[in-house]
């Protein structure tokens, strides 16, 4: 039995999540939320961050890890190209999502607008999104509208850069933003399409009770995903 360790709403657990649907997998979800863990949490996340996974008697932490070791104990569907080329630019494009689109966009939206005012008790920075907004997003979308086709990411089904793109997207819309189809058409209509894909709207539809209990915007994704 395959249990995750991070609650659904997460961007990273969330990966993890499709990742485990798309391979047809049997999970359990543990919601635990880093800023109040359980007691064994630091034997579980040397880092203190979600998610982790427990494997019968293995546990593994890190979304990319965790995607990369279910990848090769359930091969299919391939979440990977087998190309060297194709696989390597999966592998760019799940680390931009997971590293600059997250760091560099989400989590500071995300940190500003939910986690200091709902869970910190802190005052929101106003130009701490502000700045996000006119100097970090422009160059991050830029970069997603130039790589972004009116397929897949990479290959021609599903893959992992989808999922970890279509992942950061969905917390991006939680938060009330959305993308402007003026300057970003070609993302925009990526992230529509994605929300449709069974596994991601599944998981979607699995996480909304706690992203209603938590005051997200969750119109847009009730909108994309089919019932």
């Amino acid at each position: 039995m395959l249990k995750i360790y991070g609650v659904p709403i997460s961007v990273h657990t969330r990966k993890v999540i499709v990742a485990a649907l798309e391979k047809k997998l049997t999970f359990e979800i543990d919601p635990v939320i880093p800023f109040n863990p359980p007691a064994n949490w630091d034997k579980l996340s040397p880092t203190g961050k979600i998610p982790v996974v427990a494997i019968d008697d293995f546990e593994l932490a890190d979304s990319s890890v965790i995607s990369a070791y279910l990848e090769q104990t359930h091969p299919e569907p391939a979440l990977y190209p087998r190309e060297a080329r194709e696989r390597a630019r999966a592998l760019w494009l799940e680390e931009y999502c997971d590293g600059t689109v997250f760091r560099e966009v989400v989590h500071g939206l995300f940190f500003q607008t939910v986690i200091r005012p709902k869970i910190l008790q802190q005052p929101t920075d106003r130009a701490a999104i502000e700045a996000i907004l006119t100097q970090a997003l422009p160059k991050v979308f830029g970069y997603l509208e130039s790589q972004v086709t009116d397929g897949y990411l990479v290959g021609k089904s599903l893959g992992i850069a989808d999922i970890a793109l279509a992942s950061n997207l969905v917390n991006y819309h939680y938060l009330g933003y959305r993308i402007d189809s003026a300057r970003y058409p070609k993302l925009e209509r990526t992230f529509k399409r994605l929300c449709r894909q069974p596994s991601i709207a599944t998981a979607l539809r699995a996480e909304q009770p706690v992203a209603k209990n938590m005051g997200l915007d969750v119109e847009i994704v009730e909108t994309l995903s089919p019932a």
